[in-house]
């Protein structure tokens, strides 16, 4: 349901310090379709937590070190989620493997930002693994989370050639730069009704998508 002044509600899931988040504070605040209604965080005391509360967005943190399993937590933070009434959940560096039963209960209205161009490099430390790889290209990708570690369904990709002087650290700056324009995109689209993901493919203005769109 979106909100009474017509934009999405999202909630934003991260693990530390929240630039990804900050991205989507400052395009709901240049007037994208959509809102952040609440920040969690399974971290206490993270600098993401601090700029929501600086935007005045309400945060919660579920503390995935006060449950024996990943199942319970999984259930909290479902319920966190859904007291916020969220259409739409998103990852943004959230460093936590979600479960079968999570995934399936925000199946297709949960997106996740990774950076890397998908399927290369899946999981931690892609930076330095493109680096090592001789990768000439390199990126991030924003798609749906389904039940594979960073395997659902690309629905965007922004891509920058890696430089013959980049080190992990350079590289990893470019790339964050450019997620920071990525994500609202994705989130504006999915806002404005034109992404949606049916049976496994991602839908884009009703027409299945081929390939990944290029932001």
């Amino acid at each position: 349901m979106m909100s009474d002044d017509g934009r999405l509600p999202v909630v934003v899931l991260i693990s530390g310090s929240g630039t990804n988040l900050q991205a989507l504070i400052d395009g709901a605040a240049g007037g994208q379709p959509f809102r952040v209604c609440a920040v969690i965080s399974n971290r206490p005391d993270v600098p993401g937590l601090q700029r929501a509360r600086a935007a005045g967005i309400p945060t919660e943190v579920v503390d995935h070190t006060a449950f024996s399993d990943r199942e319970g937590f999984d259930a909290a933070l479902g319920d966190a989620i859904d007291g916020f009434a969220a259409e739409l959940v998103v990852l943004a560096g959230f460093m936590r493997i979600l479960s079968n039963a999570f995934v399936e209960r925000f199946a297709g209205r949960m997106l996740n930002i990774h950076p890397s161009l998908l399927p290369a490099f899946p999981g931690l430390h892609t930076h330095r693994r493109a680096l090592e790889a001789g990768a000439r290209e390199h990126g991030a990708s924003v798609h749906f989370v389904t039940a594979e570690l960073d395997g659902g369904p690309v629905i965007a990709q922004a891509r920058l050639a890696v430089a013959a002087d980049d080190t992990e650290a350079s590289l990893g700056a470019r790339v964050l730069a450019r997620e920071h324009i990525l994500l609202p995109q994705v989130v504006c689209w999915f806002a404005e009704g034109r992404l949606r993901l049916r049976e496994g493919q991602v839908w884009f203005d009703g027409h299945p998508l081929r390939a990944p769109l290029q932001c």
